[in-house]
């Protein structure tokens, strides 16, 4: 019996193959004794046909050696059959029948049969066959989350070698299929015939590779002899005389193969060629390079590392020389240019009141537009670089305090202007109240004094691409830091109005001033730069008074389609006081010399002396502070317009308006959302006191579909037609009330059928075809994901005569289109012109379950010229992907690609590309 058990754990860690029914040996077992009486045990379980359960644990074989001896198996095993258990002493074998199941620890055998040979040290496990030949039933091996599916298994002890057939086992990525494996040992396997591939449709993968001979080291390594490849079952010319496939579920290092290719202007090349390092689990690192053959290179250098609850990022350099024409010719240009993405976040678990982040994007400003080996469309088509780095802390004290340390980068990619500023350092004192109560409701002005404390501080960097690195970019910085201290309160007037009273201080803090005078000699004036601490003080006072006011119309009939309007008016008054800072203000004589003639013809020469005022703050880092007063009168309103319509009109009139049932009958409309009226008029001007009224908002048309936004500008003065306003009401110049000096309108709007057919329309449409419909589960004929037909047809034995019945299902072509469209329109000064009139359209069409083409296009109606179009055509081939992208206007450009979708065989590929048209 102890040998009995130590067969079937042995047999459980077969764990790769499948095998087609063969015969098998009949071999008596070891020991008669045993035998006797596992066969009396059997023979008092009379219940045939019920699943028989036995657990057999530690067992002492007394009968042939009376010495204790320790058990084989360190646990319980458990089989069982649903037709019968018999050990047949005959032929020594144990039989277990229909539904054979054998589990030791993780460890699961199932089986139509399983037969048991003693004496051979013999296990094998196969199938059913029924009266009509159908095999059923096959051995499953499950180990953990490990599943082989064999037709059968035969497996000897004592070698420990296993013949297996039509195996069926996945390792890695790879889907492998067998006719006969033969396994030597615990670590090797050799299959003959052997088809192995990505594809997840294991009875007719869409390709495949087939080899003759294969050794299998499991979760290691596949050597094959001649490999060739097939698709649809038709062998292809690809081929290989031996090949090799890392099975490792663990990063390795090895080399890329390069892509080659060719381009017009740069000839032969070989891309993305080098070497990758699998460093650690939490670390890799790629180096690649492009090489062209008229003296061209691209490097690139990528890592990524992450740690779990802790921290990720990626960094990707880029540096590139491009050559454009040939050498001692006047075509030639040479070209360097670098680029660098790194983006760095932290979890919040692993420190909760710190974080550091960074997403940096920098570089030459050509990088994106002329780069040799990227097509990143959002990246041509962005004018600007922008990175940030930052570190924050947070204080949990009471108010909470947080210190922010940053460095940010902008740059223009058509001026080549690059801006840094670094480092940053903020400082925010959360909002606290010290006039608050301890306990109970803040009352009064007083008990409702709110403010906060920010501290920022800067120094910023202003260069080109060319003398960032060539000299010192910090010679010309300016540094300042900045105090703030907002305070406000607020309390209810007079039941319906809310009052605020607000007061904003700031002190700023500079290290350099401006010195002017005038040089007479010259006759300049001289600006000298004086370093040093210096610092000014600026306040503003503010008060603001609001309200809420509904307009509202209620039907007098429940029966009415109208049953109410709703206007909605948020008016705001607030009051801007901020006083002149002369204090901060110099004056310097500025002398120029005025010649004329008198009366008798003589020339006279007369100085003229001009006070000039000036501020030793203007031209620093925060400017300097107005030394102009202003006392403004802000005016402000908010407009909503909704209604209420009634669906059904035959509601009775004794139905309550808060009843349930009556609501699902009300429908509410949106007419107006946010219309913002505003417009300020300045007390301390001379003229021009009312400024222009602004006026924006956005009208739904289509619920959550369509919405239009509208913004305008109206001006109450009238113009002199040439170069500004002037102090004349225009209604009193022969014109309007109010003159509209700008506006704009945009929209955008998708059109689309994905997702629209319901259930209802197509059982209805199967009615009006007089057809049946189909159940809703396993229908063949309908796609899951995109609810309509895949086949066109339906087979109908009764409708083979019934001509007039249609055979068809109508099927519908998923599409969906994006209109968007933007104006503008300027009069500030009688132009009278449309700035501004551009129609955008990006869109995709499925032709297929798996094809999908897209466009995304413009046109531009004041420039007359289409924007930058780029047509996208990707074909889903299950394993595969093709793609295709078309530049067709401006900087045109294509590229073309195919390849297996399995990181395993990226490298089985083809690309084919023409660069952007480049103009150094």
């Amino acid at each position: 019996m102890k040998h009995f058990w130590f067969l079937i754990f042995i047999t459980s860690t077969i764990g790769l193959y499948a095998i087609t029914p063969f015969e098998f040996l009949s071999v008596p077992p070891p020991d008669s004794q045993v035998s006797d009486m596992i066969g009396d045990t059997l023979k008092n379980q009379n219940n045939v046909n019920d699943t028989i359960l036995t657990k057999v644990s530690k067992i002492k074989d007394t009968l042939i050696d009376t010495a204790p001896k320790k058990s084989v198996l360190p646990n319980s095993v458990y089989f069982k059959a649903k037709d019968y258990i018999h050990f047949s002493k005959n032929d020594n074998v144990l039989h277990l029948h229909k539904g054979a199941e054998v589990n030791y620890d993780d460890i699961k055998i199932t089986s139509g049969n399983i037969k048991i040979d003693n004496q051979a040290n013999e296990v094998m496990a196969y199938g059913i066959t029924d009266s009509v030949s159908t095999y059923s039933q096959k051995p499953v091996f499950t180990q953990s989350t490990h599943v082989v599916r064999p037709d059968s298994i035969r497996y000897n002890i004592k070698s420990r070698k296993a013949i297996v057939s039509n195996s069926r086992t996945k390792q890695g990525e790879f889907n492998i299929y067998n006719e006969v494996s033969k396994r030597e040992n615990d670590s090797v396997v050799y299959m003959r015939n052997v088809r192995f591939t990505t594809s997840t449709n294991e009875e007719n993968p869409e390709y495949y590779f087939y080899a003759r001979k294969i050794k299998m080291v499991p979760g290691k390594k596949i050597v094959t002899g001649p490999v060739n490849m097939y698709i649809a079952d038709v062998p292809t010319p690809l081929g290989l005389p031996f090949s090799y496939y890392p099975l490792t579920t663990t990063k390795r290092s090895g080399f890329q193969i390069p892509t080659p290719g060719q381009e017009s202007q740069r000839g032969y090349f070989l891309q993305n060629g080098g070497y990758y390092f699998a460093i650690s689990d939490y670390m890799d690192l790629s180096l690649l390079g492009d090489y062209y053959t008229n003296g061209s290179y691209n490097l690139t250098i990528n890592s990524r590392y992450k740690q779990r609850y802790k921290f990720g990022g990626n960094l990707r350099l880029r540096y590139q020389n491009i050559i454009s024409g040939e050498r001692g010719f006047s075509d030639f240009s040479q070209q360097k240019q670098y680029n660098i993405n790194w983006s760095h976040n932290t979890d919040s678990k692993a420190s909760p009141n710190s974080t550091f982040k960074a997403a940096v994007n920098f570089g030459t400003s050509s990088f994106y537009r002329n780069s040799v080996n990227t097509i990143d469309t959002g990246s041509y088509l962005n004018n600007n670089l922008n990175s940030s780095i930052s570190y924050t802390k947070t204080i949990p004290t009471n108010p909470r305090i947080t210190l922010t340390t940053a460095a940010t980068h902008t740059s223009n990619t058509n001026t080549e202007v690059v801006s840094l500023s670094l480092p940053n350092i903020t400082a925010n004192v959360a909002q606290f109240y010290p006039f608050a109560p301890k306990n109970g409701i803040k009352k009064g002005l007083l008990q409702n004094i709110r403010m906060n404390y920010s501290m920022s501080g800067r120094n910023n960097i202003t260069t080109t691409d060319e003398e960032i690195f060539e000299s010192n970019p910090f010679k010309n910085a300016s540094m300042g830091v900045e105090h703030s201290i907002p305070v406000r309160t607020s309390t209810n007037l007079f039941k319906y109005f809310s009052a605020e009273l607000s007061s904003g201080l700031k002190e700023h803090w500079v290290f350099e001033t401006i010195n002017q005078r005038y040089d007479s000699t010259q006759q300049e004036v001289v600006r000298d730069t004086i370093a040093g601490f210096d610092r000014y003080f600026e306040y503003n006072l503010s008060a603001t008074l609001s309200t809420s006011v509904y307009g509202t119309y209620v039907a007098k009939s429940e029966k009415a389609k109208l049953q109410g309007i709703r206007h909605t008016i948020r008016p705001t008054l607030t009051y801007t006081y901020t006083p002149a800072f002369d204090q901060y203000y110099d004056t310097y004589i500025q002398s120029t010399q005025q010649t004329t003639v008198d009366s008798q013809g003589a020339t006279v020469t007369n100085i003229i002396n001009t006070p000039i005022e000036y501020s030793r703050f203007t031209g620093g880092y925060y400017g300097a502070p107005s030394n102009n007063l202003s006392r403004r009168l802000n005016f402000s309103a908010n407009n909503t317009l909704e209604l209420k319509l009634r669906k059904n009109k035959n509601k009775q009139d004794n139905v309550p308006m808060g009843n349930n049932a009556q609501d699902k009958d009300i429908k509410k409309l949106t007419l107006l959302r946010n219309l913002r009226v505003s417009t300020n008029y300045d007390f301390t001007r001379d003229s021009l006191k009312l400024n222009p009224i602004s006026m924006s908002g956005n009208i739904p048309i289509i619920t959550g579909k369509l919405d239009i936004n509208l913004n305008a500008t109206l001006d109450s003065y009238a113009t002199d037609g040439v170069s500004s306003r002037i102090n004349k009401l225009n209604i009193d110049n022969g014109g309007s009330l109010l003159r509209l000096t700008a506006g704009s309108a945009n929209f955008s709007y998708v059109f689309s059928n994905k997702n629209k057919r319901s259930k209802k329309g197509f059982k209805q449409q199967q009615l009006n075809q007089g057809q049946m419909p189909l159940p809703a589960v396993n229908n063949p004929l309908v796609d899951e994901q995109d609810n309509f037909p895949r086949e066109q047809g339906l087979d109908k034995p009764d409708a083979k005569n019934d001509k007039s019945k249609s055979k068809f299902y109508n099927f519908k072509v998923p599409w969906s289109l994006n209109l968007g469209y933007n104006i503008s329109y300027n009069n500030s000064i009688g132009q009278d012109q449309i700035t501004i009139q551009t129609l955008s359209a990006s869109g995709d069409i499925e032709l297929g379950p798996r094809w999908a083409v897209g466009i995304s296009s413009g046109y531009d109606f004041v420039n007359k010229g289409v924007s930058y179009t780029r047509f996208n055509f990707t074909r889903d081939l299950e394993s595969w992907k093709m793609t295709f992208n078309y530049v067709p206007f401006g900087n045109s450009s294509w590229n073309f690609f195919i390849g297996i979708r399995s990181s395993a065989l990226s490298d089985i590929k083809y690309e084919k590309r023409r660069p952007t048209d480049i103009d150094l």
